[in-house]
């Protein structure tokens, strides 16, 4: 590996967004007494879901994760789930980051909180991190890397883990189309479709669980860390905040619902946040053989979860877009989201079309 590309780091931390270093300092220690020294602490880029921050000590690099100041919602930011998640996991997973310690006492910082092991390495974004090169065959080995640690993922004996409280039982998919469905409806703005005729074929063409696993619910590229000496190779899988006992296909669906190809349509282009562009990444349909023939598993139609995961994608944004048009943010980055919305509720009608039942 050239020695040029860096390392993800961490900046730092955000105005407004500092953390008490004694009240962490002192509860970390008590729990690690092998501490050594002040942690320097920074803080990751991002963010929108829950606060991350880098605390470097003289003997241990570390991880802490905890909710954006004032969260009313703990079902949206449970600190608790996550980290247990991640300790059961950890022994059947090993990519899964290594856990040091749950905080549930506000009065520590005023929010719960999490430590885990910092896994240090490269995590591909909207491109490759700078300086690194791969070819397409190169880049082909990475993508079906990616996709088996969520085959290995799927496979985890959820039972053995200790994970069976995890979800709710049979229905997932049929609960995920009525949820989505009214979240769509309270974020719905002027200037959105009522996505009805999507709505409809959803509720209509749901079918029962192909199988129940442990899914991530948010598995993109720029949550996957890669080793810096094998940059195909991945190392650490982070941000497991949404994760659950549901349906594969059902992840595999939101998985490639941000898999925009080269060569797609401006508006596809536009909702790129990972390298699925580049030469030697397999293509959705190529994506769905792959990984189809690697489960085993066989649906009567992809379709359904095609247009599950792009209908889902389009409540985040119409949920993000609602917050900017009430002026709840005065992020610019949002302006377009409702020409977005529009576009998925277009692409879902024709895949629909194409190939719905």
């Amino acid at each position: 590996m050239s020695p040029t590309i860096p390392l993800d780091e961490a900046r730092a931390v955000r105005t407004g967004e500092e953390l008490d270093v004694p009240a962490v300092d002192a509860w970390l220690k008590a729990q690690v007494p092998t501490l050594e020294g002040t942690p320097k602490i920074t803080q990751y880029a991002g963010g929108a879901s829950n606060w991350t921050y880098r605390l470097e000590y003289a003997n241990r690099d570390l991880i802490l994760r905890r909710p954006p100041a004032g969260t009313k919602a703990k079902s949206a930011h449970d600190m608790a789930r996550e980290f247990t998640v991640q300790k059961a996991l950890k022994p059947a997973y090993p990519t899964v980051p290594t856990m040091v310690g749950l905080c549930q006492d506000p009065a520590v910082i005023g929010a719960e909180f999490y430590v885990m092991e910092r896994i240090p390495g490269l995590i591909p974004r909207s491109r490759l991190p700078p300086g690194l090169r791969l070819d397409a065959a190169q880049t082909r080995q990475l993508c079906l890397n990616v996709i088996d640690k969520l085959i290995e993922l799927h496979r985890v004996d959820y039972k053995a883990a200790g994970l069976e409280s995890l979800g709710k039982g049979a229905g997932y998919p049929r609960r995920q189309i009525e949820g989505w469905s009214d979240r769509y409806e309270k974020a719905r703005t002027w200037n959105v479709p009522s996505f009805r005729y999507v709505r409809d074929w959803l509720k209509a063409n749901t079918p029962d669980d192909i199988a129940t696993c442990v899914i991530h619910n948010d598995w993109r590229f720029d949550n996957v860390v890669l080793d810096p000496e094998r940059p195909s190779e991945v190392i650490g899988v982070l941000d497991w905040e949404m994760a659950t006992l549901g349906d594969p296909l059902m992840d595999l669906g939101n998985t490639l619902a941000y898999w925009v190809h080269a060569d797609d349509n401006l508006l596809m282009r536009m909702t790129r946040r990972q390298p699925t562009h580049l030469p030697g990444m397999l293509r959705r349909e190529e994506v769905v053989a792959y990984y189809l023939e690697r489960t085993g598993l066989k649906p009567a139609s992809w379709t359904f979860y095609e247009v599950y995961g792009l209908f889902r994608l389009a409540v985040i944004a119409q949920q993000i877009y609602y917050r900017y048009h009430h002026k709840q943010t005065r992020n610019p980055a949002f302006k377009n989201f409702w020409i977005l919305v529009n576009s998925f509720d277009w692409r879902c009608r024709g895949i629909i079309k194409k190939g719905g039942r």
